[in-house]
């Protein structure tokens, strides 16, 4: 999960264990890049904490039709967890639901927000989010070697670089097979995927790595050589 300006959280993994009880009202806004637990499985307990101690407020959980629908069939369905987009009541649910597709940008406060389809096992979508000053941030969510979204950012940054980009490589580089079969990135991978741009992002933030590899697939970016590269670290804050 990352915590944009405070109000908008892009996916929802371990979100009320990292974000106080004071942080979670601040919350406004979810974007989920697509239904895989381990991005969505704050969404149930922060849906539940809104109710109990600030019944009224409302989070608007953002995604294509695809995504939504899954979590909506699949997780806040009364049987694994209340309906919270129907609870304490229709007119102000603790969760609100806002279809968004993709290539079509939208707005989220001072922000215009483009997703655009990756490549993963199930539907799931990236996102290009600029602010009031036109710095551009783009996010992959889970994916594997795709295309439309580079072009997407290519189309948004015009002939510079797009700002910052935090995209996701989970295995090292000799399990490129597991990679591209389960919608994934390894070092080798992302180099190939960054040369899809017409300039590397000027800032390149790396996440989603299994633990078990970290250490291997450190040393493997190290090699890259790629500037102003860095791996994602918990509870830090990072300025694009």
């Amino acid at each position: 999960s990352f915590l944009l300006d405070d109000s908008i959280l892009i996916d929802a993994g371990t979100t009320t264990a990292a974000i106080g009880e004071g942080a979670q009202k601040k919350i406004g806004h979810i974007i989920i890049t697509h239904s895989h637990f381990d991005h969505i499985r704050g969404i149930p307990t922060l849906a539940d904490n809104m109710f109990l101690r600030d019944p009224g407020h409302s989070i608007t959980l953002v995604g294509t039709k695809a995504v939504l629908q899954v979590i909506r069939k699949n997780l806040l369905n009364n049987i694994v967890w209340p309906d919270f987009t129907r609870k304490p009541n229709l007119k102000k649910p603790a969760l609100k639901l806002k279809v968004i597709k993709t290539g079509k940008p939208f707005r989220i406060l001072d922000y215009r927000i483009t997703a655009e389809r990756t490549d993963h096992t199930v539907p799931a979508a990236g996102y290009i989010i600029e602010n009031s000053k036109g710095k551009k941030l783009l996010y992959t969510g889970d994916t594997g070697p795709t295309d439309r979204i580079w072009k997407r950012a290519d189309m948004r940054s015009g002939k510079t670089a797009i700002d910052g980009a935090i995209i996701e490589v989970t295995f090292p580089n000799r399990m490129k097979a597991a990679a591209e079969r389960t919608g994934h990135l390894t070092p080798a991978l992302l180099l190939s995927e960054l040369k899809k741009l017409r300039n590397f992002p000027k800032k390149l933030y790396i996440t989603h790595i299994k633990p078990q590899y970290i250490t291997t697939v450190t040393k493997e970016l190290q090699k890259l050589k790629i500037k102003n590269l860095k791996i994602l670290e918990k509870d830090r804050t990072y300025v694009i």
